[in-house]
């Protein structure tokens, strides 16, 4: 089971992709583009927690 400080970081990272998202919908120059690099970060962070949340019980396991 995830502990609450994973669930928290998966949260943040939600949250980064969302303001990204908006960011990058309101606006037409260089914040876009920040926006669009938000997602990203939002989104890969979001999946690195989750790896390592399965690494660390897979390394449990053994």
């Amino acid at each position: 089971m995830m502990s609450g400080r994973t669930w928290f970081f998966i949260a943040f990272s939600a949250l980064i992709a969302l303001v990204g998202l908006l960011a990058a919908a309101a606006s037409e120059d260089a914040l876009q583009l920040f926006g669009l690099g938000l997602v990203g970060f939002g989104v890969l962070f979001g999946l690195s927690c989750v790896k390592r949340h399965f690494d660390a019980a897979e390394a449990a396991r053994r």
